[in-house]
């Protein structure tokens, strides 16, 4: 079975016309679209409102912006360590983002992935939300040919095969004030907080 496959200028074409799309990360695939489409990301993938989505982006800065002023020093200093790669930082944000990705909270993760496919694909794209490639409540998906069955209609980053991944989800962290986290999922790597 062939799998139809997108480079990055036509997914983000297709991001535009409110399409989500698939593609590879260093640790899951994602399942993503532009914040102001990520309603669509509940319905696909029968997730309750109440788990709210991640911003992935390309660079720090681009995710930095998003956030309180409060926090931006010690989410500099993590980021500056742990990115690009598999951790994601929960924070207080500001701006619309907030309300379309997390609409009962007021904080939203973020994460740079070390994905050379990924980070290629989504400096053109710019930020967007995303999720694991899964159904919720099943098993994360791994391969594109897994992928293309579970969500025969949505689009997939190509080429393939894609870049190796470690197959578990990133570590999330949850700042809770100056100097201060909390782990809320232990992943594959382990900053030092508890």
């Amino acid at each position: 079975m062939s799998i139809p496959l997108f480079n990055s200028g036509e997914l983000r074409s297709l991001l535009n016309e409110g399409s989500p799309v698939l593609f590879p990360t260093d640790t899951l695939p994602a399942l993503g679209t532009i914040p102001e489409n990520a309603d669509e990301l509940w319905d696909l993938k029968n997730r309750p409102r109440t788990k709210p989505f991640i911003v992935m982006a390309s660079s720090s800065e681009q995710l930095l912006d998003l956030i309180l002023p409060e926090a931006l020093e010690d989410a500099s200093k993590i980021g500056s360590v742990y990115w690009p790669g598999a951790l994601t930082m929960v924070l207080p944000a500001i701006g619309p983002i907030v309300k379309s990705l997390n609409p009962f909270g007021s904080s939203i993760g973020i994460r740079v992935p070390d994905c050379e496919l990924a980070l290629e694909f989504l400096e053109k794209s710019g930020p967007l939300a995303t999720t694991s490639a899964n159904l919720s409540g099943f098993e994360p998906l791994v391969s594109p040919m897994e992928l293309s069955k579970i969500f025969p209609k949505i689009p997939l980053l190509g080429p393939i095969p894609w870049p190796l991944s470690s197959g578990l989800a990133s570590t999330v962290i949850k700042w809770k004030g100056k100097g201060q986290w909390e782990t809320l999922r232990k992943g594959s790597v382990s900053p030092f907080c508890t």
